[in-house]
């Protein structure tokens, strides 16, 4: 993509104000089998940038969609006992709020394993999921009767649910905004399946507190856009559909949930929304100044997380790393950390172990090879279940192990 033609993919507005560049990277979910260890890795350029207009912060495109969610996807949602806990929770509230019923219908996109409608479902509320990654949908069908089509979101499969007169009381999109290059078609699908009273809620990192805490690995191909309630909110006008309230979660490092409807369908601002507007517009977000000393922070959190390792390294150190997750390869890549300085990494996932890391190699081992091994320290990717991770891996204390957190500053845990 030409520095001429790069623009918006919210707005159209011309692209050029660099946000950060996170050097050369492979598609963080593009694991290999051992075997496949010597063959050519694609690597391509992971820069994001931030629309002088809208707001979006995005990165450029290099790869379609259908290489990050077709067929085979890694990410299961039940892995996280946490994860379904939020999901619970979730759909309880949802139906007392909004009285839903047997006569309701709730369609998620990005439905994943089923992990959520399950709930809804458990309640006696019809639903439906969609899902383009077949072993996903195919879990969520066979072990949960979470019926799911396997197909990508937009406006022509709203047209089509539509049509067979299936429009949605509440649409749920959690974490999927920004995996969606065509944001202005799949926001026109939420505009288009959603009942005149229906309800939409969407949630997503906030890129403020990506900002702060300095999270730059949850930037990786498969994300595409980095969302402020601003530039969600500006992108939302376009398509005649409106937030009206906003909690603040404290998923993946800091998330916003919004609560949207068609314009003027529901009341609104809520005293939350309002207040989080007002956050953001202190913090600048409509000034593209507030945006620049992003990419000085990342270099410098680089520049940290080496030397710890590097001294752990120079005291005789093993270091095993917890987590195969994307955001973990962002960070292992930017950072050029391979098995120089982490032996090997474990997860929970079934589907990762046996596998390498792209770009680094390094192997993935079930969880209880930190156990047979003892390593000195293990390195917290998933940092945003690192609690959890905490309590499963206390025993590494026996031997005197510690934990590693890497953001958003490197710190030994004491």
């Amino acid at each position: 993509m030409g520095d001429q033609v790069r623009t918006c993919r919210s707005c159209g507005a011309p692209l050029s104000a660099l946000f950060v560049d996170l050097g050369m990277s492979p598609i963080s979910n593009a694991m290999r089998l051992p075997n496949q260890a010597g063959q050519v890795e694609r690597f391509f350029p992971l820069r994001a940038f931030v629309c002088g207009v809208c707001k979006l912060v995005q990165i450029e495109d290099v790869a379609s969609r259908e290489d990050h969610f077709h067929g085979e996807y890694t990410y299961f949602s039940s892995y996280s006992s946490s994860w379904l806990a939020h999901a619970r929770a979730y759909a309880e509230m949802m139906t007392r709020r909004f009285a839903l019923g047997p006569a309701s219908l709730v369609v998620e996109v990005a439905s994943n394993d089923g992990y959520l409608l399950q709930y809804f479902k458990a309640m006696g509320v019809p639903v439906q999921g969609i899902d383009p990654a077949a072993n996903c949908a195919e879990v969520a069908i066979r072990e949960r009767g979470v019926p799911t089509m396997m197909r990508f979101f937009g406006s022509a499969l709203a047209a089509e649910l539509t049509a067979e007169g299936r429009q949605a009381d509440v649409i749920v999109a959690n974490n999927v905004l920004a995996h969606v290059p065509e944001i202005n078609d799949f926001v026109a699908g939420f505009k288009g399946l959603l009942k005149p009273d229906g309800v939409l809620t969407l949630e997503f990192p906030h890129l403020l507190r990506l900002m702060e805490a300095n999270y730059f690995d949850t930037i990786y191909h498969e994300h595409y856009s980095y969302l402020s309630l601003l530039a969600v909110e500006r992108l939302f006008g376009r398509h005649g559909l409106e937030v009206f309230d906003l909690e603040v979660l404290a998923t993946h490092g800091g998330s916003l949930r919004v609560f949207a409807g068609h314009a003027g369908a529901h009341q609104g601002p809520s005293a939350s929304l309002s207040t989080a507007r007002a956050r953001e517009a202190d913090a600048g977000l409509d000034d593209l100044r507030a945006y620049a000393a992003f990419a000085d922070n990342v270099r410098a959190t680089k520049r940290a997380i080496l030397q710890l390792l590097i001294r752990l390294k120079n005291e005789g150190a093993s270091i095993a790393a917890y987590g195969a997750p994307a955001k973990g390869n962002t960070l292992l890549n930017y950072c050029g950390v391979r098995t120089d300085f982490i032996d090997y990494a474990v997860d929970a996932n079934p589907v990762k172990q046996g596998m390498v890391l792209p770009g680094t190699g390094i192997p993935v081992f079930a969880p209880e090879r930190i156990f047979e091994t003892r390593p000195d320290y293990v390195l917290i990717l998933p940092w945003n279940i690192k609690d959890e991770i905490i309590s499963q891996m206390a025993g590494i204390r026996e031997w005197g192990g510690r934990f590693i957190l890497p953001l958003p500053a490197p710190v030994v845990l004491e």
